[in-house]
C-alpha cells in the first residue's frame, strides 16, 4: 500500500495526498507534517519497512470535505485518492485512484461556498497583441469566453469577476499587472500551467469533443482565436482536476468586452456596489440596497448585473419594461415572489447531480424546487403578454412533469442524508425493493408458515425448522419419523437422534431472509441513481429553466425594491445627456434616520460637461457625486432610479477618484495613489464616460496641486482631448474661475447657513461658487481644542493677505491657436503648453452689454459681477 502511495505522490508533487484507508484518508511524510499543522491534527508514525517509522495523521472521512476546504483556503491543492472497489469484493489490495484534484477555483464543497457569489476558475492565455479569457463556474455551470486587447482591460475583467483562481501561460507574467498584489490583496490564487494546455489544436480538439460540435463555428467562438486557446486550457484543467465528463458544461458564452460598462477596480471600490470600503460587508453597499431576492440562483445573479451594467440602451429599456410590467402587476408579483420561496439552488444541485455526489436530500429539494414552476409559468402567463422579456421567461421555464412524477414516486420525504444505508425509496416503486423490504420484516411469520404447511403436508408432529450459522435454516426430523420425509427433501447434515433438512423452497426463503438487508440498500442504491441519472439526462433543459427562473427573481426584487423606496422609471436617451431631478443617493437614504436632501444634476457633451463643486468638508460634495455615478450606473443594470425623474445617456465607463491612502506595500505614498488614478482616467476615459473626481492634487504643496488640478480640468474640457461629462470637487476655489472661461465648465456649491462662528450643512447644491471653506468650523466641529481652534483663526487671517486667488486670476486658459494641432496623449509636450490666458478690456465690455440685468437674480448678479471685476484684475494686475 506504502508503495502504491508513493507512486500516486510522484504523480502529484504539488499536491497534499489525501489517501483512503479504512474509515479514514491519511496524509504520510511531508504531506502529513504540512496538514498537522494547517489543520492542527495529531502527528503520529507508520511502520511501512523502513528504518523510520512514516509520520502520519489523518481525517474520518465522513468529514473529509471541510479539512480539504481549510487547506484550500490556505492555498494548498488537494489530491483525493479514494477506493475505487468494493472492499468485501477486492482481492488483495483494494484498487485506489486520485477521485478529484481540488483547487479554489474546483471547491465543490457546499458548505464553504457563498449562495449569493459565484466562485470563478479564470483561464488566461496572455499575448502581446491579444489575451484569450475563459471563466467558469463549475459549481453552476457557467463558462464563459471572450478576448481583450491590454493588460489594462484583462485587470478590469480580472476584477469584475473576483476570481477565486486564475490559471495562465507563462507568458502572463510578463503582462505588468502585479501578480503579488492578485495574490496577498485579493487573495486569488495564480497557477501557471504547462504550455501542452494552451497548444491551439489540442484546445480546439477538447473544445469540439465536449460540446459534440464539429466546428467552432458551432460554438459562436471561430472569432475568437486566443480566447478558443484559454477556454480549452481551463477545459483540459478541470478534466484533470474534476476525473469527471463535465456533463454540467453544456454551452460556452462568448462576449465582447465592450458589450458591459467598464468598471474598474478604483470604481468598483469607491462606489461601494458590492461591499463596503472599509468594513467589506454586504450592509450600506448598492447590492443590500437591492437585493431582495428569493433564490441563491437570483442572488448571484444580481450580483452579476450590478458588477456588468448593459451599455445597449435597447436590452436596458427591455429590464426596465419587464420592472414596469410587473409593478403594474403588484398582486402577481407578489405570488411570483411566494413561488420563488421554496425554490432551492438549482445549479449547484445539477452539478452535485452531474457528478454524482448528490444526496437523496438533495433530490427532495430538487423535486420541491421542479413543483413551482408550473405555477410560476401559470402566473406569468396571467400578466401582461405583451411583455417580450417576461414572456420569454416564461417559454424557458419546462414542463418536467414525467421527472416530477419520477421523484414524487421513488424517494421518501425524510430520506437519510446516506445513499448505501437503505431507506431512501418509497414503497411501490420497485417490486424487488418491496420484496426484499418485506423479506425484512417477515421473514420469520414465513418461515412459520412453511414450518406449519409441512408438518401437516408430511404428516411429521414435531418438524420444526431451526437455524445455525454454518448450515443456516433446516427442518429438523427425529429418527422416529424418518420414514416420512418426503421426496423433494434434501439431506444437510446427519446427527445422532436426529437429520438436518432443506427443500428448495426452504433455501428460496434463507437467500431471501439472510441477503435481504444487503441486497436490499444494494437495489435502493441502484434505483437511486438510477434516478439521478434521469435527471441528469435532462440537464440542459433544466439549466435553462433555471437560469429565467433566476432572471425572473432578480426582476422581482428590481421591481419590488423600486415599489418599497419610491424609484422612478429612467429613460434612456442617446443624446449624451444625463439629467437627473431630485436625485438621492440609494445607500445613504437607506441609512439615514432623517430625510435625505435631494439634488438636481445636469450633464452633457456640451456647455454642461464639467461641473466644479465647491464647499465644506462634511456639507455633501462627495455623497452628491457618487449618486450621479450610482443613479447612472442603476439605469444601466436594468433598475429603476431613486429620483423624481431622470433621463439617462449610456455611458461605456465609469470612473471615480475619490479619497486615496499610502500603498506601503509598494512604496507609493498618498499622492502617487492618487496620481496613478488619475493617470488611468485620463488614458482610459472617451467622450462616452462618466468621471468623479474628488479633491485632484491635495496630497502635495498647493501650487503644485492647484497647477494640476488646473491641468487636468483644461484636458478634460478640451474635445480634442477627451471631452468627458465630469463633476469635480474640490477646495481650490480657484478652480471656480475656469466658469465662463471654459465653455462647458459651470460653477456648483454646497450651500451653507452661518450663525456666527457655527455653520449648518444645507445639503443642497446650488449654481455658483464657494469663496471659502469652512474648514476651522468644521474642526470645531469635530472636537478639536479650543486653543487650537483659535489659534488656527488667527493663523488664516495672516495668511489671507498671502491668498494665491489673485495670483491665479492673471490667469486664463491657453488661446485656441495654440492647440490647432493636437498630439497624442502621449505625444503632448507639457512644456510647449500654455496652460493660461487672458480676456482683453473689450471682451469684458462686450459681455457687460449683453447682460439681460432683469432677469437675473439677486445671486446670479453677484457672481456675474464679480467674475467680470476678476476678469479686469487679470488684465491689469
Amino acid at each position: 500500500m506504502m508503495q502504491l502511495y508513493v507512486e500516486t505522490k510522484q504523480q502529484n508533487p504539488d499536491c497534499i495526498l489525501m489517501y483512503r484507508v479504512g474509515d479514514f484518508f491519511e496524509m504520510f511524510f511531508e504531506d502529513a507534517v504540512t496538514a498537522s499543522r494547517e489543520l492542527e491534527l495529531t502527528l503520529t508514525g507508520k511502520a511501512c519497512g523502513m528504518e523510520e517509522r512514516a509520520p502520519m495523521c489523518g481525517v474520518p472521512f465522513h468529514a473529509v470535505d471541510a479539512y480539504i476546504t481549510r487547506l484550500v483556503g490556505k492555498g494548498y491543492k488537494v489530491a483525493v485518492c479514494d477506493q475505487v472497489e468494493d472492499p468485501k469484493l477486492a482481492k488483495g489490495l483494494v484498487k485506489r485512484e486520485i477521485v478529484r484534484i481540488v483547487t479554489p477555483g474546483t471547491n465543490m464543497d457546499m458548505q464553504s461556498l457563498e449562495e449569493s457569489r459565484n466562485n470563478y476558475l479564470f483561464s488566461v492565455f496572455y499575448g502581446p497583441g491579444s489575451s484569450g479569457i475563459a471563466v467558469s463556474d463549475i459549481s453552476t455551470g457557467d463558462f464563459y469566453v471572450t478576448e481583450v486587447d491590454t493588460s489594462r482591460k484583462l485587470l478590469d475583467e480580472i476584477m469584475k469577476y473576483a476570481p477565486s483562481e486564475i490559471i495562465c501561460n507563462d507568458a502572463f507574467e510578463m503582462s505588468g499587472l502585479d501578480l503579488a498584489d492578485l495574490r496577498e490583496r485579493l487573495g486569488i490564487a495564480i497557477y501557471p500551467l504547462d504550455s501542452h494546455y494552451f497548444e491551439e489544436n489540442t484546445a480546439k480538439r477538447t473544445l469540439l469533443e465536449h460540446f459534440r460540435v464539429s466546428s467552432l463555428i458551432g460554438l459562436g467562438i471561430d472569432d475568437f482565436k486566443s480566447g478558443t486557446v484559454a477556454a480549452g486550457a481551463l477545459l483540459c484543467y478541470l478534466y484533470d482536476t474534476q476525473k469527471n465528463d463535465l456533463s454540467n458544461l453544456t454551452t460556452l458564452t462568448p462576449y465582447l468586452a465592450n458589450r458591459y460598462m467598464l468598471l474598474d477596480s478604483a470604481t468598483r471600490r469607491n462606489l461601494e456596489l458590492t461591499e463596503t470600503l472599509r468594513e467589506k460587508q454586504k450592509r450600506g453597499s448598492l447590492l443590500w440596497v437591492l437585493d431582495k431576492t428569493k433564490t441563491a440562483m437570483g442572488a448571484r445573479l444580481l450580483h452579476q448585473f450590478i458588477e456588468q451594467p448593459l451599455v445597449d440602451a435597447d436590452a436596458i429599456r427591455a429590464r426596465l419594461d419587464a420592472l414596469d410590467t410587473l409593478n403594474r402587476n403588484g398582486v402577481d408579483r407578489d405570488e411570483l415572489r411566494e413561488y420563488l420561496s421554496p425554490v432551492y439552488d438549482m445549479e449547484r444541485l445539477l452539478t452535485r447531480i452531474s457528478y454524482k455526489t448528490a444526496n437523496p436530500r438533495d433530490l427532495i429539494a430538487f423535486r420541491n424546487s421542479l413543483r413551482m414552476f408550473a405555477p410560476i409559468r401559470s402566473t406569468l402567463a396571467g400578466i401582461d403578454s405583451e411583455n417580450a422579456e417576461l414572456l420569454r421567461i416564461r417559454e424557458q421555464i419546462g414542463s418536467f412533469d414525467g421527472l416530477l412524477d419520477t421523484l414524487d414516486r421513488s424517494i421518501e420525504e425524510e430520506p437519510p442524508v446516506t445513499i448505501r444505508e437503505g431507506s431512501i425509496i418509497k414503497p411501490g416503486f420497485d417490486p424487488d425493493i418491496d420484496r426484499l423490504r418485506t423479506a425484512k420484516t417477515q421473514g420469520k411469520t414465513w418461515l412459520m408458515e412453511l414450518e406449519a404447511a409441512d408438518r401437516e403436508r408430511t404428516g411429521i408432529r414435531n418438524l420444526k425448522i431451526k437455524y445455525n450459522k454454518v448450515f443456516g435454516y433446516y427442518f429438523d426430523v427425529t429418527n422416529s419419523f424418518k420414514d416420512k420425509v418426503p421426496e423433494d427433501y434434501i439431506r444437510k447434515q446427519t446427527l445422532t437422534g436426529s437429520e438436518r433438512y432443506t427443500t428448495p423452497r426452504l433455501k428460496e426463503l434463507e437467500d431471501t431472509i439472510l441477503n435481504a438487508e444487503d441486497k436490499l440498500n444494494a437495489l435502493e442504491y441502484d434505483a437511486f441513481c438510477s434516478v439521478r441519472d434521469g435527471i441528469a439526462a435532462h440537464m440542459e433543459e433544466i439549466q435553462r429553466s433555471a437560469k429565467a427562473i433566476a432572471l425572473l427573481d432578480v426582476y422581482c426584487s428590481l421591481a419590488l425594491t423600486a415599489e418599497r423606496c419610491h424609484y422612478v422609471k429612467p429613460s434612456i436617451n442617446e443624446k449624451g445627456v444625463i439629467q437627473i431631478k431630485n436625485g438621492r443617493h440609494p445607500v445613504v437614504e437607506r441609512m439615514l434616520s432623517g430625510d435625505f436632501v435631494a439634488n438636481d444634476t445636469l450633464l452633457d457633451n456640451r456647455k454642461r460637461a464639467i461641473s466644479i463643486i465647491t464647499g465644506p468638508n462634511m456639507a455633501g460634495k462627495s455623497t452628491y457625486m457618487r449618486q450621479t455615478a450610482l443613479i447612472s450606473l442603476m439605469a444601466q443594470i436594468g433598475s429603476f432610479v431613486p429620483a423624481d425623474s431622470a433621463d439617462i445617456c449610456v455611458v461605456d465607463r465609469i470612473f471615480t477618484r475619490v479619497g486615496a491612502s499610502d500603498d506601503l506595500g509598494s512604496g507609493q505614498s498618498t499622492f502617487m495613489v492618487e496620481m496613478n488614478e488619475v493617470s488611468n482616467i485620463l488614458r482610459n476615459a472617451t467622450p462616452n464616460s462618466l468621471i468623479i473626481l474628488d479633491e485632484i492634487g491635495r496630497g502635495t504643496s498647493t501650487y503644485d496641486g492647484l497647477s494640476i488640478a488646473w491641468a487636468v480640468i483644461e484636458h478634460i474640457s478640451n474635445k480634442k482631448f477627451l471631452g468627458a461629462k465630469t463633476l469635480f470637487a474640490t477646495h481650490y476655489h480657484e478652480l471656480t474661475e475656469l466658469e465662463g472661461k471654459m465653455d462647458n465648465v459651470n460653477n456648483y456649491c454646497v450651500a451653507v447657513k452661518e450663525n456666527g462662528d457655527d455653520i449648518v450643512f444645507l445639503r443642497k447644491i446650488i449654481k455658483g461658487g464657494a469663496d471659502r471653506s469652512y474648514g476651522i468650523q468644521v474642526a470645531k466641529l469635530a472636537g478639536l481644542p479650543d486653543l487650537v481652534v483659535d489659534r488656527a483663526k488667527e493663523i488664516l487671517a495672516s495668511l489671507v493677505d498671502s491668498d494665491i486667488t489673485e495670483k491665479v486670476q492673471r490667469i486664463a486658459p491657453a488661446p485656441s491657436a495654440a492647440r490647432e494641432k493636437v498630439p497624442h496623449y502621449d505625444e503632448v509636450d507639457l512644456n510647449q503648453m500654455t496652460l493660461f490666458d487672458t480676456k482683453r478690456d473689450e471682451d469684458v465690455l462686450a459681455e457687460l452689454r449683453d447682460v439681460d440685468i432683469p432677469n437675473l437674480t439677486p445671486m446670479d448678479a453677484l457672481n456675474t459681477l464679480y467674475r467680470l471685476q476678476n476678469e479686469l484684475k487679470n488684465r491689469w494686475g
